[in-house]
């Protein structure tokens, strides 16, 4: 199934996984206005879907995302673009504009989204990337933060993830040089998870295996640890404990100690 009426997003589910692809391969699935209003679309119809298990967040082609459109370069040096163009000054979408909700949806679906990453991942095509829970890359792929070469800043929500992932001069590293890092120095320094020579296969086998657990407790533990960054100690301790009985409370939690227990694969109800 398609999730929008343009081809720049392609969406496949099977299973309660959905494969949701950028598809602009001649252009190394460069984001330009019609990809960011495309993969908004589509992680805002996900994060309302019954049945939804897991995603998986790849690119068509010879690479992830090769960052923004080189013709919007091309306008900022001639005066032709502008922020007003780019849609960066009003928040559209909650504490989002168009660039940085493109980037920050994947963080807001219920379920966990795992980014399948080969090829270049450059610039906003990176902060694609970050929206995700996890980061399956090639060796050889291409990952960095190249905004400083244009004058620019990441900003698509790149200071609000990284600091997640990566203590403050890794990311002053990246940030102030531009340069780009391998799928094994990412991984090294905690940009990515994991390595695979095959991200995509990787990537649906894990969320495969995600979707076969108990999905309410799943989800519950996306928002426990998105929650995780952003209160004190006995907050975080009143939310682990309330999730817990109302994952308890839930008859997935019976069906997943029994299918345990009886060595079989767990029958469960999607949440509403």
């Amino acid at each position: 199934m398609s999730a929008t009426d343009d081809t720049r997003v392609q969406v496949t589910i099977d299973q309660g996984v959905a494969d949701v692809r950028l598809n602009r391969p001649d252009k190394l699935n460069a984001l330009d206005s019609a990809m960011f209003d495309a993969l908004i679309a589509t992680g805002d119809r996900l994060r309302t879907m019954h049945g939804l298990r897991a995603v998986v967040l790849s690119g068509a082609g010879k690479a992830f995302c090769a960052g923004l459109d080189m013709g919007r370069f091309q306008a900022m040096a001639s005066q032709a673009d502008s922020a007003a163009s780019l849609r960066l000054g009003p928040r559209s979408h909650g504490d989002c504009n168009v660039p940085q909700y493109a980037a920050m949806v994947w963080r807001s679906l219920p379920v966990p989204v795992i980014a399948a990453v080969h090829g270049a991942a450059l610039g906003g095509g990176l902060q694609i990337a970050l929206g995700a829970d996890i980061r399956i890359v090639s060796p050889e792929a291409k990952l960095g933060l190249l905004e400083i070469r244009w004058g620019i800043v990441a900003d698509m929500g790149a200071f609000i993830v990284l600091p997640e992932l990566m203590p403050a001069d890794r990311i002053r590293d990246l940030a102030y040089t531009g340069r780009t890092v391998s799928g094994a120095e990412a991984v090294a320094m905690g940009l990515a998870t994991q390595l695979s020579d095959d991200p995509l296969g990787a990537a649906l086998a894990m969320a495969r295996d995600i979707a076969s657990r108990n999905p309410d407790a799943i989800r519950a533990t996306k928002a426990l640890v998105a929650a995780a960054y952003s209160a004190d100690q006995a907050t975080r301790l009143q939310r682990e404990s309330d999730a817990q009985v109302a994952i308890m409370e839930h008859p997935n939690q019976r069906e997943a100690v029994r299918a345990q227990l009886e060595k079989r694969t767990a029958q469960f109800v999607d949440p509403v």
